[in-house]
């Protein structure tokens, strides 16, 4: 028999796999005597050489060069974020004054559908706050009749079909109906304001009193500003992606944010970013240095580090029975029986809202000595067997040195979420091998929220009262006979179409059915999925952003309040999972009931 080979470097061999017959394993299971752990953790008692065999056993008869820690003393430099850019936008400073999670998720409140005014709540709001400060001002109060002619809230027409979205749906119409002439459109005088326009322009008023309304204009325009946080040109949604993009900066360390679905905002929504610093960052803070005690870990039930001691009997760890292949429960296990005392943990109070890294950590143990701690997570970044907890990855695959930053974000723990002002589900229909866009939440000209099916029906419904049929020419059947249904207006299809010159890559680009009335193409109502459509820019989605189980995106009004108790509200996205795959709701070979023929 031939004696085998000696290999010199194992870990090399393995590594370059240059004998196929040295095994390579990706899987270790345990192999446990016995599942039940009852009558190991008795601790029975037996003669004096047991005992003294136990104790060899456990190593208590072996000797260690080390002591119990005494005193830890470190140093932690926190420096805090203080520039912001949304996606692949403009850095900018970063305000301390309100939660990243409304920089982060903000964005801007659509006053218009097209060329449709909507949003009359925040219109009348603006224009109710304006006739109050005129009110509060004796040479003014006169000019409430010429404001409200020279910015008026315009009464829809019911015969016209470009009103229809105003005239279709109940209280829309209703609400309309009462303010029309007696309110003003407070929203038209902002933009005046603001586009470097005078809140006098087109008023008849006296030239002394000019300065008096520029003033008051000032402050409406101060107002609403604070009332709703909005974001400027660029906001960090990514309507490609379905998702919030943003990075941050903290010193020379930039951290990005590339899928934050909206939500609950933490650390581990980002990474180490490599790109390179956000612009100029202020100096550094001075670092933090701290001597403190460190204390033991301990937990309810936990065992005793000598043995026949009498324990707690809180916790029954014996009542834990794994599987023989449970690698989880029996690590827990013999953390929690072997290990457990070997942990301490040292106080580190941090101020939220920064980025900490510890400079040195020197302990100091019973017997005097002191030991420089290096960080257990230091090593390459893609080291995948480097020990690490609580800190960010780099983006990329380059071999870089692991960053073991702490980051606290300038985040709030609650945030109140309003009713969702919209909401669409996007879900594969498999059948037709297209993607859905079904608004399911639609916002009404009036702020308020419907279900798009209903917002739908009222739609079709006035008009078909606008334009209806022709009658049918006699002699005419009880029943009519259609092929197939039509698909209901909140339904938006997505179309499959190749990206470039590539035959294998796929998006889905936002197409249109026609409309069962005249033909005309239905376009969507939510702003969610009328992106870039009023600017005639054709929408695309990544593919991989839509799965088998769909993805749903909600719109609403987000609330929290700030360290200093000032309130924010802002309008934010959030993408949740869905509900699975979705069939249009179409039939085939359908009968409709005709009416009778008038007499």
């Amino acid at each position: 028999m031939t004696e085998p080979t000696p290999i010199d470097d194992l870990a090399g061999a393995l590594a370059r796999r240059e004998r196929p017959t040295v095994g390579v394993w990706n899987r270790v299971e345990g192999r446990p005597r016995a599942t039940d752990f009852t009558r190991a953790l008795r601790a029975e008692v037996h003669d004096p050489l047991w005992l003294l065999t136990r104790q060899w056993q456990l190593g208590e008869f072996r000797g260690a060069d080390a002591g119990s820690p005494v005193t830890a003393t470190y140093s932690v430099a926190a420096t805090p974020p203080t520039r912001f850019r949304p996606g692949g936008g403009t850095p900018g400073p970063l305000p301390a004054d309100r939660p990243l999670e409304a920089m982060a998720e903000r964005r801007a409140v659509p006053f218009t559908r097209g060329t449709e005014a909507i949003a009359y709540d925040l219109r009348l709001a603006i224009g109710r706050r304006w006739l109050k400060l005129l009110s509060q001002q004796p040479l003014l109060r006169g000019l409430r009749k010429a404001y409200v002619d020279r910015y008026p809230i315009a009464l829809p027409d019911p015969q016209s079909d470009v009103d229809t979205p105003r005239v279709a749906h109940p209280e829309v119409w209703s609400t309309l109906q009462a303010v029309a002439g007696r309110r003003m459109d407070g929203y038209a005088l902002y933009r005046q304001i603001t586009g470097g326009g005078h809140a006098w322009d087109g008023i008849p008023v006296l030239f002394l009193v000019r300065d008096q309304l520029d003033a008051l204009g000032a402050r409406l325009v101060a107002w609403f500003d604070a009332l709703i946080d909005q974001p400027g040109a660029e906001a960090a949604w990514d309507a490609v992606r379905l998702e919030h993009r943003f990075s941050v900066a903290a010193g020379q360390r930039t951290l990005t944010a590339q899928e934050y679905p909206g939500g609950r905002l933490d650390w581990h929504a980002f990474s180490i970013d490599l790109s390179g610093p956000l612009g100029s960052t202020p100096a550094a803070p001075p670092p933090i240095n701290r001597t403190v005690f460190p204390a033991p870990v301990r937990y309810s039930g936990m065992p005793l580090p000598r043995w026949w001691a009498i324990e707690d009997g809180h916790t029954n760890f014996a009542a834990v029975r794994p599987d023989s292949t449970d690698l989880a429960r029996l690590i827990f296990l013999e953390f929690a029986l072997v290990y457990s005392n070997d942990w301490f943990h040292v106080p580190c109070d941090l101020p939220t809202g920064t980025v900490a890294t510890i400079r040195g950590l020197t302990i100091t143990d019973v017997f005097g000595q002191r030991l420089w701690i290096t960080p257990a997570g230091a090593g390459d970044d893609e080291d995948r067997l480097r020990w690490t907890m609580f800190t960010l990855d780099t983006i990329g695959n380059d071999p870089v040195p692991a960053d073991t930053a702490l980051f606290l974000p300038p985040s709030v723990p609650k945030v109140a979420e309003g009713p969702p002002l919209e909401q669409v589900l996007l879900a594969r229909d498999e059948l037709a091998n297209m993607v859905w866009g079904v608004e399911q939440t639609v916002r009404l000209p009036t702020g308020d929220s419907r279900r798009g099916v209903e917002v739908a029906a009222e739609i079709t419904a006035h008009r078909r009262r606008l334009f209806p049929e022709p009658p049918a020419d006699d002699p005419r059947a009880p029943i009519a006979y259609r092929a197939i249904t039509s698909v209901p207006e909140h339904w938006i299809p997505f179309i499959p179409v190749h990206v470039g010159e590539d035959n294998r890559a796929v998006r889905l680009q936002r197409a249109a059915m026609p409309s069962d009335i005249d033909g005309r193409p239905v376009r969507p109502r939510t702003a969610l999925l009328r992106e870039g459509l009023d600017a005639g820019h054709r929408y695309f989605i990544n593919e991989e952003e839509v799965p088998q189980t769909g993805t749903r995106l909600t719109v609403a009004y987000n609330r929290t309040r700030w360290r200093d108790g000032r309130v924010w509200v802002w309008l934010g996205t959030e993408r949740t999972t869905g509900r699975g795959e979705t069939t249009a709701p179409i039939a085939f070979d359908h009968l409709v009931t005709q009416p009778p023929p008038a007499s």
